[in-house]
């Protein structure tokens, strides 16, 4: 593992991962929202583009059961560091974890062999032309995975194999990605849109 991976490190039980857990505002927030989590409905949820685990661990947090795909070898590592020790962190952790399963590979391949109600793409978003705004952690983790150029072909495998929803996530104010359907509709963070295609 490279010295920049060892850096990097994902961290469930501490920061600002555990404050979103306290204090996120529930299935309220926009990606649950966009992955159709609500009252009395909670889909099986694949996160195509696993990264960090952070979205993974939300949506699990509410009660999805999520599979996540990572084929960086790097960020698998990371990954299953991460999750170990939040499940050795026993409680509420441990029960979030169990709702999470990670499989290494190519999303591409794995998603039709997969069943998700809802699949989420989070692919590597173009870079901002001011880079220092960038965090470091994200500059890490690009370094790590590079740039997802076949974000595309992602998501026109996850439409043929969704069961109800895509939801691509994507910068606010990104060009959409070339070569795609038109979505559904959109829900809008300050940063960060969800592009929600339904297919159900």
């Amino acid at each position: 593992m490279t010295k920049l991976a060892g850096e990097l490190r994902v961290d469930f039980v501490s920061g600002a991962v555990a404050h979103r857990l306290r204090f996120g505002g529930g299935r309220g927030q926009a990606l649950p929202k966009a992955m159709g989590l609500r009252a009395g409905k909670t889909p099986t949820i694949i996160d195509a583009t696993a990264g960090l685990g952070r979205d993974a661990f939300l949506l699990a947090s509410l009660g999805a059961q999520v599979v996540l795909i990572e084929r960086s070898e790097q960020m698998q590592a990371l990954l299953v560091d991460g999750m170990q020790r939040a499940f050795d962190e026993g409680g509420e952790f441990r029960d979030i974890i169990g709702r999470m399963t990670l499989v290494k590979g190519d999303a591409k391949h794995l998603l039709p062999e997969l069943a998700g109600e809802a699949i989420l793409i989070d692919p590597m978003h173009p870079e901002r032309k001011n880079s220092a705004l960038v965090k470091r952690e994200l500059r890490q983790v690009r370094e790590i995975v590079g740039a997802d150029h076949d974000a595309a072909d992602l998501v026109r495998v996850a439409l043929k194999h969704a069961q109800n929803r895509v939801v691509l996530k994507w910068p606010a104010k990104a060009d959409p990605i070339e070569g795609i359907q038109k979505c559904s509709h959109q829900i809008l963070g300050k940063s960060t849109r969800y592009d929600v295609f339904m297919v159900g």
